[in-house]
């Protein structure tokens, strides 16, 4: 039998991947001990050694979420995948969740819970500020939601949620807390147990440097006493707590088949966990504020406009006002091309309205955020030649 589709020509040349320095919210560059772990031979999903991998895991990200929790484990998936288990897991149709917006995330998790049947509400925090526990009071006491969703980090609007207080107004109005960590753990304080939040899930690729595909997640005790009292069943298999935490070896029971794990992205994660624990999680919430506090002088020095309010700016992802007559898709495009450095537009409710730098990871050190301010600064100034002169005009 003849084949009519012949194999490519472009699978002919050897594979070409450059070296850039990712200065935008994310993935971030890796540490060299998490490449070199990635390059180790693959293993079976069932394999021992593999387990026991899965077993260091989660314990190191025990220890970063500040939980005791037994269902703590990962997702094969991205980011993504952490919010759409924990919606999937908590809501069954006509549940009503309430999303507590400050950017982007909040507007996809209100897309997701919706498409689960839940019955969904939205509280907005003003642009480029977060939501006052009084505010979300309110809004629980209101609607009485069985679930709230809180992003801690909006990567897309640089907004930092404060979390403490939240879980006790939950619990006193019988309602779960869900909160996306992706874009803040590792950058700013965050205490599981402590905060009494009942799901949490973050993301490999920002802070903690891993590859992309392999989501950390945690339900505490509440969470999964709301599983077993489900009306029906999880409405994906691939995401439901048990199956997948049965697959973690989370709950006493023998560990099942549930998919195929990659081998080679645990390799990567456990190191990132492992050099996350190493230097503790003070030195390392120190260092990446540290980072940001000189890149938003630096940025303010320029002559630029932070988009977040002071108090509520996230570390971890800076959103910078795009200046009047200034084109943010030609800079970040000469940034790119010339320097091979990432520096991102806006997203979602910012979309054409911010730069966003990212500093997470082993891109949080002094070196790079001023490598980052003179690429930036030097890519402004290629694009609109006269930036400089009307920076000065504007202190005069």
């Amino acid at each position: 039998m003849e084949y009519r589709v012949q194999a490519p020509a472009s699978l002919r040349e050897p594979l070409q991947v450059p070296d850039k320095l990712l200065m935008g919210p994310g993935p971030s560059n890796a540490h060299p001990r998490v490449l070199e772990a990635m390059s180790r031979p693959i293993l079976g999903h069932l394999h021992p050694e593999t387990l026991k991998i899965m077993d260091d895991i989660k314990d190191g990200v025990r220890y970063l979420f500040q939980t005791n929790n037994a269902a703590t484990f990962c997702l094969s998936a991205s980011g993504h995948g952490g919010m759409e288990a924990t919606l999937c897991n908590l809501l069954e149709d006509g549940d009503v969740v309430l999303i507590g917006h400050t950017g982007h995330w909040g507007d996809r998790a209100a897309d997701m819970a919706a498409r689960y049947g839940a019955d969904v509400h939205m509280v907005r925090a003003a642009p480029g500020a977060s939501l006052t526990l009084a505010e979300l009071r309110k809004a629980i006491e209101t609607y009485r939601p069985s679930v709230l969703f809180l992003t801690q980090g909006d990567s897309s609007t640089g907004v930092l949620q404060g979390l403490e207080g939240v879980g006790a107004v939950c619990r006193a109005n019988d309602c779960l807390l869900i909160v996306d960590t992706v874009a803040s753990l590792g950058g700013v304080p965050f205490f599981m147990d402590r905060w009494e939040i009942d799901a949490v899930y973050t993301g490999s690729q920002k802070v903690l440097g891993a590859p992309p595909g392999i989501t950390p997640i945690s339900f505490n005790h509440r969470a999964v006493e709301r599983y077993k009292r489900r009306q029906s069943k999880v409405k994906v298999y691939y995401w439901d707590m048990f199956l997948v935490g049965d697959y973690w070896g989370c709950f006493g029971r023998p560990r099942i088949y549930h998919h195929t794990i990659s081998s080679t992205l645990l390799y990567g994660l456990r190191e990132a966990v492992a050099l996350a624990c190493e230097e503790s999680i003070p030195s390392l919430i120190a260092r990446h504020q540290d980072c940001a506090r000189r890149l938003h002088d630096g940025i303010t020095a320029m002559g630029l406009e932070l988009y977040a309010q002071e108090r509520d700016r996230l570390p971890t992802v800076t959103t910078i006002r795009v200046p009047k007559d200034v084109d943010w898709l030609k800079v970040a495009q000469h940034a790119m091309k010339t320097y091979l450095v990432e520096i991102s537009g806006g997203l979602g409710p910012t979309a054409g309205q911010v730069f966003r730098i990212g500093l997470m990871g082993q891109n949080a050190t002094s070196e790079r955020v001023d490598r980052v301010l003179q690429v930036f600064r030097d890519s402004i100034k290629a694009i609109k030649p006269d930036f400089a002169s009307r920076k000065n005009a504007s202190k005069m």
